[in-house]
């Protein structure tokens, strides 16, 4: 790919100002394999949040957490997340690696994400063997869990951005619907495999007995997950690195050249065609002389110009990213203290009790059973993706998008009104429901802005259409962060509500969030035909 990408020269650009580089250019159609591989990283991610999603709270209160310091764990990596994705967004948008723009950011996250696995499930058995002291023990273990759970979760919401970003760079139109939903299929069956793992007593087979505990059970069996599944989709579909296009422009350049600039970029489309003697659009100014173009693509997104951008953020996109919001912070607010819903309401246990007491064992088991109900929403989640696409042909994107935000609502409400196991258990299908749609409709809403864009660009033919300084990277960032939003007020709001009435306050909470996101959907969200 270098070889090829590094030998664009001037007689090159010439060549395509004069085939009027404004037309959108799609990527080739991408093989199903392909796609497949570059789902794998969803795969990944998603069985190692199902591993924290099952034992976090446990390995918490395991090192003795104070109740005080609950909410502070789960609002310190999304508050760090919301406020540097965009600037990462952004960043990746203008990354001049030879690797390609997303995959280097894609990497390093990667790897703070096994980093964070090490640290909240190993810490405590690592401190145990280096410290005697049982006070000094204590809070370095709660120390070290705590930091591993931050760098996990940050790494983990981070990631998304970037993996969506690089699917929408190298892909046509096409390609981008189906590989969003073989994203959401392999998010489902790696939530599903994640769950599973911890739904099994690790602590009574041999593997447990060699590794010492289920939680370093499920440390192996994560980080060799994680590792394979990166290293395929970071392999998948090559990406023609920013600088290749870009390196050989003279210093001076005619009118009718097009400069790569982060100043004037346009909203959408990031085409990576270079490889195919084709310039990115995204990244062409607008027939724009400059007197160093050099100097031009070294240039970044400074705050100033970036807080600008979100303040000028088309309606639609506000308006989706609002749903997007109100649709995470329902299904988080269930899911992040689902198993534990399941100890203390469902079976009637006891977390803060003496570990060999009844209510303890009790509330074990009722979170293994909780696993199983994750399981079952991963499950369905897949299924659910797979039919996705018939079903949207029948009642549209905001059919999909209504329908997941009203059954999920109607679910945790039957749930949340009559704790039964059985009942539970059967109403798990329905966050699997929610779950898909969070990760499939509001992308591809983005992708037919993309597609809307690129047609009003191709009309006016190099007329003065401001794009405001947006890059895909910077568009999938920002709707990501509605992610990291509702996790702060989950994270703040909620752990106080269980202090106070326990989780059933939870599962009612959600409830009425996806009912009121019902609405918003249907009448403030706009679909593009």
């Amino acid at each position: 790919m270098g070889g090829n990408t590094g030998q664009l020269g001037i007689h090159t650009c010439k060549s395509l100002a004069e085939d009027d580089l404004f037309d959108p250019v799609e990527p080739p159609k991408r093989p199903t394999s392909n796609l497949i591989m570059h789902s794998m990283a969803m795969l990944g991610r998603e069985f190692c949040y199902a591993v924290e999603a099952a034992y976090v709270t446990p390995v918490l209160l395991s090192v003795g957490l104070p109740k005080s310091l609950y909410s502070t764990v789960w609002l310190l990596s999304p508050i760090l997340g919301f406020l540097l994705q965009p600037v990462g967004g952004s960043a990746s948008d203008n990354c001049q690696a030879r690797w390609g723009r997303r995959r280097p950011y894609i990497l390093t996250l990667g790897i703070m994400m096994l980093l964070g696995m090490a640290l909240y499930l190993n810490g405590d058995a690592v401190v145990s063997a280096l410290i005697a002291d049982p006070r000094r023990k204590r809070i370095w273990a709660i120390t070290i869990t705590m930091i591993g759970v931050v760098f996990f979760d940050f790494a983990a919401d981070f990631i998304d951005g970037p993996i969506k970003a690089y699917l929408f760079d190298v892909c046509s139109y096409e390609d981008k619907e189906r590989g969003l939903h073989y994203h959401a299929f392999f998010t489902g069956f790696g939530g599903a495999l994640g769950y599973l793992l911890g739904a099994i007593d690790w602590a009574h087979l041999e593997i447990g007995r060699v590794l010492g505990s289920e939680f370093q059970v499920m440390f192996f069996f994560s980080a060799l997950v994680l590792t394979l599944c990166f290293i395929i989709h970071l392999c998948s579909i090559p990406e023609a690195p920013l600088r290749d296009v870009t390196k050989d422009i003279p210093p001076q350049q005619a009118p009718q050249d097009f400069l790569l600039s982060s100043d004037k970029m346009y909203q959408y489309g990031s085409i990576e065609k270079a490889k195919n003697c084709c310039v990115n659009p995204e990244l062409a100014l607008q027939g724009e002389k400059t007197p160093n173009p050099s100097k031009q693509i070294s240039k970044k997104m400074t705050m100033t110009s970036l807080l600008r951008v979100l303040m000028n953020m088309p309606s639609h996109y506000l308006c989706l990213c609002i749903s997007h919001f109100i649709g995470w912070t329902a299904f988080l607010s269930n899911m992040l203290f689902f198993t534990d819903f399941m100890g203390q309401i469902v079976y009637h246990g006891d977390p803060y009790s003496a570990h060999n007491s009844t209510e303890f064992l009790i509330y074990e088991r009722g979170v293994e059973v909780g696993c199983w109900g994750l399981c079952i929403n991963s499950v369905f989640s897949s299924l659910y993706s797979y039919f996705q696409k018939p079903l949207v042909s029948y009642i549209g994107l905001k059919g999909l998008y209504f329908t997941g935000y009203l059954l999920f609502g109607l679910g945790t409400g039957f749930i949340g009104l009559f704790p039964n196991v059985y009942s539970t258990l059967a109403l798990c299908t329905m966050f699997g429901v929610m779950s898909s749609t969070l990760y499939t409709v509001p992308f591809n809403l983005i992708a037919k802005y993309h597609r809307e864009e690129q047609e009003k660009r191709q009309q006016a033919r190099g007329g003065s259409l401001d794009s405001g300084e947006r890059g895909q990277g910077l568009d999938c960032a920002v709707l990501t962060c509605m992610v990291q939003l509702a996790q702060i007020l989950v994270g703040g709001g909620l752990g106080f509500l269980v202090n106070k009435a326990g989780s059933v306050i939870v599962v009612i909470t959600a409830s009425a969030l996806a009912l009121i996101g019902c609405c918003f959907v249907a009448l403030f969200v706009r679909y593009v035909d």
